[in-house]
């Protein structure tokens, strides 16, 4: 065969394995037998190996998985991909219908349901019909590139029926019976096996070898479309999903258009009572206005659409036995009572601890210790205890007191004015500490990979971290000489550090950790000030302008900024080059206290070295001499000075503590 027959077939072949794909994905009606299309498949794959440069970006081969990949990229999303508010009952049912009834001055609406699949959300975006990048959710505005393993998803077409620019969204899962035939694979190997469906998905999809993903029996259903192209014309949430069946997708078989409240408490009620008959696994049903002009006219909220709601199933619920109760220290220094469990399984996921929340729920509740207590999960994510079963105590339960000291720094807590939880007020509370270092390296804030609750802990105990601008000041050969960690570790943690320096503004903002502050919060913020400086020094006024910031939110930036712990964090992070955002234009850097002021070094620094208390006393204007004058302004001592000090003192100079020093910065 010559190369232009070789060019003729390849196309031949990967038009028929493109039009026998979605007979049996799509349309559910296979034309030809398995062992046919795997002889296509067969014949595919090997003139392609004898014809490498023929091989198309859409071609069926990519189904099998490349070469591994380094690293996942980043993807921003066009368009954010926000939650939905979660119902749980017909009454809010009923509230959220009457509401859209009011604001669109409408008597009955017209609404498509979904069932809800238990999987991971994914963008796939495609130029001129061919599939050119997948990424997952993320958190909304920024996913991970994982392009190579979706390409391997046998119902996600590399080419669609039509040459259309598109972005399309859908859920990625698991079938029940291919979760089971996988752990059962794994079994027999001697892998450890996953604990539901929905994270073998989730595993699988962030595999760096696309192979790993390709053995996944991994499915999808297709939900949304975005016209890139502008040529489609759709003016429905129902057109969507037909226009994407036409385009090669699979949509699900148990979608329906609803009119009216009954029409979507029957589909609600039909779909809860044979979700054990389906085969992979849903929790509730998600209702989307029809009409995309409404939708539009509805807007969003901060964090999820008005027109659209995932009506969730009632809770399963478990009976086990409360083996202890024990406190945890939050970032903010909440005192949070947690109830350590005997294992149960529930949903899908073995339960160990349950939140009490705060002393209130437990008198309220009447919980005690060795009760047995009825669990579900609030929304299928979080364990909470319902209620107690009283009528089963045998006199050996014993009650629990909330503690006078917090258990991490024996500090008195208090209970704040209109608050219901206990506090930990001391600023330098280890616990507190350690969870603001997790929270800083966590993926929505400057998603430091590798520094999780381990390792933030080891930093602390080493006394290597007190706060989290200690971060980027690390050594490795610090970091070496820490249980676990050696030399390629700590090489990753300092890799990860660089690579966080530049992460944008609101990440930064959100990884501080302020009060009441969230993801969506931090990016209002970043978004209009720009800079953290500016944000710092603003004025509750300012503050109170922006949309969804309100009074307690203020005052809570307010506070935080105000703190010397904070200044003193802000400068380490400013001084370590992390992004700020964008130049405060004719910054003037020059301090009154430093400027044309001499100063001289003795003594051991705690908090800096010589050389960053040079650059903080040269970059305010100020100039660092080796020895005591009369023309010395200032004498900056650490521990053990020598004979400087005397010297200074005998001379009349100022003599300034490193205490003495952080306050001159930071005024």
């Amino acid at each position: 065969m010559d190369r232009q027959e070789a060019s003729k077939r390849l196309e031949e072949l990967r038009e028929q394995i493109n039009r026998h794909n979605y007979y049996y994905h799509v349309l559910d009606n296979p034309r030809i037998s398995d062992a046919e299309f795997d002889n296509l498949m067969r014949e595919l794959l090997e003139l392609e190996a004898l014809a490498p440069d023929l091989v198309t970006p859409d071609s069926p081969s990519r189904r099998v998985g490349g070469e591994p990949v380094s690293s996942f990229g980043e993807v921003r999303h066009r368009v954010p991909m926000l939650s939905l508010e979660n119902i749980f009952s017909e009454e809010e049912l009923g509230n959220f219908y009457r509401r859209l009834q009011r604001s669109l001055e409408q008597e009955e609406l017209e609404f498509v349901g979904e069932p809800k699949i238990d999987g991971l959300a994914v963008s796939l975006y495609y130029e001129n019909g061919i599939f050119r990048q997948g990424a997952t959710r993320g958190d909304g505005y920024t996913g991970e590139d994982i392009t190579h393993n979706l390409s391997t998803i046998w119902n996600i077409p590399l080419h669609l029926r039509e040459k259309v620019s598109a972005e399309v969204r859908g859920e990625v899962f698991m079938a029940r019976a291919d979760f089971q035939d996988l752990n059962l694979k794994r079994a027999e190997l001697g892998l450890a096996t996953f604990a539901n469906p929905r994270n073998a998905s989730a595993g699988s999809l962030r595999q760096l070898d696309p192979k790993i993903a390709s053995a996944r029996p991994l499915d999808i259903f297709a939900y949304y479309l975005q016209d890139l192209s502008g040529t489609i014309g759709l003016h429905t949430q129902w057109q969507t999903l037909e226009y994407l069946q036409k385009l090669g997708f699979r949509v699900n078989p148990q979608v329906s258009l609803l009119q009216g409240l009954d029409e979507i408490l029957d589909y609600y009620r039909r779909l809860e009572s044979r979700k054990a008959q389906l085969p992979y696994d849903i929790d509730g049903v998600v209702l989307k206005l029809n009409d995309f002009a409404k939708q539009q006219q509805l807007g969003y909220t901060s964090r999820a659409p008005r027109w659209a709601v995932a009506y969730k199933f009632s809770a399963e619920e478990e009976i086990t036995t409360i083996k202890d109760i024990k406190v945890n220290v939050g970032r903010t220094g909440t005192i949070t009572p947690v109830a350590e469990l005997e294992p149960v399984l529930l949903a899908g996921s073995v339960v160990k601890r349950a939140s009490l929340h705060n002393e209130d729920i437990i008198k309220e509740k009447n919980v005690m210790i060795g009760d047995k207590v009825v669990i579900h999960k609030a929304g299928d994510i979080i364990p909470e205890i319902v209620r107690v079963i009283e009528g089963e105590r045998t006199g050996r339960e014993r009650s629990f007191e909330m503690p006078s000291l917090c258990p991490s720094c024996q500090k008195e807590v208090k209970r704040l004015l209109g608050e219901a939880a206990l506090k930990c007020l001391n600023p330098a509370c280890p616990a507190q500490l350690v969870e603001r270092i997790i929270h800083f390296g966590s993926r929505g804030g400057m998603d430091i990979e590798g520094l999780g609750e381990s390792l933030a802990l080891q930093l602390y105990e080493a006394g290597l971290v007190r706060d989290v601008g200690d971060l980027y000041y690390l050594q490795k050969n610090e970091l070496a000489e820490l249980e676990r960690m050696g030399e390629k570790s700590a090489q990753n943690l300092l890799e990860a550090l660089e690579k966080s320096r530049t992460k944008p503004l609101y990440r930064l903002v959100y990884a501080l950790g302020i009060r009441f502050v969230g993801e969506r919060t931090s990016r209002i913020l970043a978004g209009h000030f720009r800079n953290l400086d500016r944000l710092a020094h603003s004025n509750t006024e300012e503050l109170l302008s922006l949309e969804e910031i309100g009074p307690k939110i203020a005052s809570s930036i307010k506070e935080f900024f105000a703190q010397q712990e904070t200044r003193i964090i802000i400068d380490k992070l400013k001084r370590s080059g992390v992004n700020f955002g964008e130049k405060i234009k004719d910054e003037k850097t020059v301090s009154a206290v430093f400027k044309d002021k001499s100063f001289v070094l003795t003594g051991s620094l705690i908090r800096y070295n010589r050389q960053e208390a040079r650059e903080l006393i040269e970059s305010r204007g100020g100039k660092v001499i080796n020895s005591v004058s009369a023309k010395t302004d200032y004498l900056l001592t650490g521990e053990n000075p020598g004979s400087k000090l005397k010297k200074a003192q005998e001379l009349g100079i100022t003599i300034v503590t490193e205490e003495d020093f952080l306050k001159m910065i930071i005024n």
